[in-house]
């Protein structure tokens, strides 16, 4: 397995030129963030990735995680390496100053998450379910909650995870049975709950679980989910862990990939009832849940953009290595790399180019949450979470089965040599598929992106989105870059007409037809949307090249790169608008003729 090199210098790019690190300047709190911290932190970052996180990430998948007489065991290293993460103050990096976090800008935060999550996709699951407890505490805590339990879930002291699941609900949390009966100041849980990541382990003093239960008495369906804290170690006098709660470990689920993060199921309850603090409200866990989803679909959609920088960086060592075949240029030259020979050319420039567009996708993202929650205009943070409300489900989902794709394709570049365990190509394969499965499935981030976030205003934050991504297409710009932008221009106008077609068809009580189209308009919005920011990057490498820049072979890449991604990629977005609307159709023809 090739190692791991975190790619800095695209990083940088991504947020001082394209974001624009101008953009802290005007969010309080964040305005002393500069380009020396932003250097430092991500230096350090990918030193820790690469030498600490990402040699454990090929024996970890060999040894994976076990449970034995009702302890989990994680494989060799894990233990010791969280610990060094603690110890450098890592899992707080973009929590808030006030509970014990570094405060950093979320973007920021998203591309060290980035550097985890390539390293070792198994050890970056723990603390990933850590943010979104974080999350949903600082969000919907009470203010004794945030000061008992935020601290030590900053400092990564202890633990989190979302108990959300059960055998019988699947995906329909309004079908859960786990129950809540209330008890002097508290509540007592019971139930059972399934694919529990990193459910319990013992690297950590101790886990916090965020579980969603009913309360007697409640509503069924979804109306009636409560959210609640349950800790694995009730806290005694001094806060500290004490006697163990009534829930423990009764399985590991045995994965296609990431073996080494212990996926549990957990029984809870079984003696007089598992000790619970009800967040919030009762009847409101939905809510608050979103809090705990939102956090994690971005960071799901990062893990696609994570893994396909990984299985990038082995396919694209493994073809310049790989000595087979005569370059047909050249025949007479002898045997020649295979990253010489055309189609695998072809496979490494399309791995690196969608890479490049995931990447501006999710930090834009990233930054429009930071500018959600700390521009001083309140219209600004309005316009901005729209934006990021918008585009989070396409973040989560594009970006996922991108990177499957992209790891699919990195077995590929290997020939055999790539099916074979050894080379280390079908681990991320098979790390990626997970990716599409979490926090909602891909299907369901399609139907949330149509029904709430289309449908929901009418278009308006769409129509903001596509008026910008049209501007872009069609301003003046460099002669470098034309192409990319009327490839740009084609997939705006595709784009444009399909979200037409949803709003006229999916009027209330109608939403059948819109439903069906909604994963393949969700892939023309991804593709059309990383063509956008993907034509900026062409610009803005196009005008470095212009003033004779130092970095000239980097820009001359980056352009290079976008100019393959708007020949190769962006008229997709075309026939999946065309797949979306007359799929969509015949779905629902066939639907109404079964009826």
């Amino acid at each position: 397995m090739a190692e791991y090199s975190a790619p800095l210098r695209d990083m940088r790019f991504v947020i001082q030129e394209l974001v624009g690190l101008g953009f802290l300047d005007e969010l309080p709190g964040l305005d002393e963030v500069g380009e020396d911290l932003l250097l430092s932190v991500l230096n350090e970052a990918g030193r820790f990735g690469g030498e600490v996180i990402a040699p454990l990430n090929r024996t970890g998948d060999i040894e994976g995680s076990r449970l034995e007489n009702g302890v989990v065991t994680v494989p060799a290293g894990f233990a010791d390496a969280y610990r060094l993460f603690v110890e450098g103050g890592w899992n707080g990096i973009a929590a808030p100053a006030a509970h014990g976090g570094q405060g950093l800008p979320r973007v920021l935060g998203c591309a060290v998450g980035e550097i985890w999550e390539a390293a070792n996709m198994a050890f970056s699951l723990c603390p990933l379910l850590t943010q979104a407890c974080i999350e949903a505490l600082v969000l919907h805590g009470s203010e004794t909650q945030r000061r008992v339990w935020l601290p030590q879930l900053v400092s990564g002291d202890w633990t989190g995870t979302m108990m959300l699941t059960e055998p019988q609900a699947g995906s329909d949390v309004g079908a859960l049975r786990t129950r809540a009966r209330r008890e002097n100041g508290h509540y007592r849980l019971s139930g059972r709950k399934i694919f529990i990541t990193w459910g319990d382990h013992e690297m950590a003093e101790n886990i916090v679980h965020m579980v969603l239960a009913r309360v007697a008495g409640a509503p069924d369906g979804v109306r009636g989910i409560s959210l609640f804290i349950v800790p694995k170690y009730l806290l005694d006098d001094d806060g500290r862990p004490g006697p163990r709660n009534d829930l423990r470990p009764v399985g590991l689920e045995h994965k296609l990939g990431v073996h080494a993060s212990p996926t549990a199921e957990m029984s809870i309850g079984d003696g007089d009832g598992a000790v619970g603090y009800l967040v919030g409200e009762e009847n409101r866990g939905l809510e608050y849940m979103f809090a705990m989803m939102n956090s994690a679909r971005l960071a799901v959609g990062r893990e696609g953009l994570a893994i396909a920088e990984r299985a990038y960086q082995q396919a694209s060592a493994y073809a310049e290595a790989r000595i087979q075949g005569r370059s047909l240029a050249d025949p007479a030259s002898g045997p020649v790399p295979i990253v010489r020979h055309p189609d695998v050319r072809r496979m490494l420039t399309g791995m690196r180019a969608e890479i490049e567009a995931m990447r501006a996708l999710v930090y834009t993202v990233a930054a429009s949450l930071d500018m959600a929650s700390h521009h001083p205009d309140g219209a600004v943070r309005a316009t901005q979470r729209a934006r990021a409300e918008l585009l989070l489900p396409v973040v989560k989902a594009w970006c996922s089965d991108r990177g499957v794709r992209i790891a699919s394709e990195g077995v590929q570049v290997h020939g055999g040599a790539g099916f074979i365990e050894e080379t280390g190509a079908a681990q991320h394969y098979r790390d990626s598929r997970i990716a599409p499965i979490y926090e909602g499935t891909n299907g369901i981030q399609a139907l949330d992106l149509v029904r709430r976030k289309v449908l929901g205003d009418r278009g308006a934050a769409l129509a903001s989105l596509i008026e910008e991504m049209r501007a872009e297409a069609i301003r003046p710009g460099s002669a470098e870059a034309a192409p990319v932008r009327a490839a740009l221009r084609e997939g705006v106008d595709a784009l444009d007409e399909a979200a037409r077609w949803l709003l006229d068809t999916g009027r209330p009580g109608e939403l059948e037809a819109a439903a069906a189209a909604a994963t393949p308009f969700l892939a023309a919005l991804g593709t059309v949307t990383g063509g956008w920011l993907t034509t900026r990057a062409a610009e803005i490498a196009a005008a470095r090249l212009a003033t004779a820049n130092g970095d000239a072979a980097f820009y001359r890449e980056k352009l290079r790169t976008a100019l393959y991604y708007g020949a190769a990629v962006l008229p997709r977005a075309a026939s999946l608008a065309r797949a979306a609307v007359g799929g969509a159709e015949l779905l629902h023809r066939s639907v109404e003729d079964a009826a």
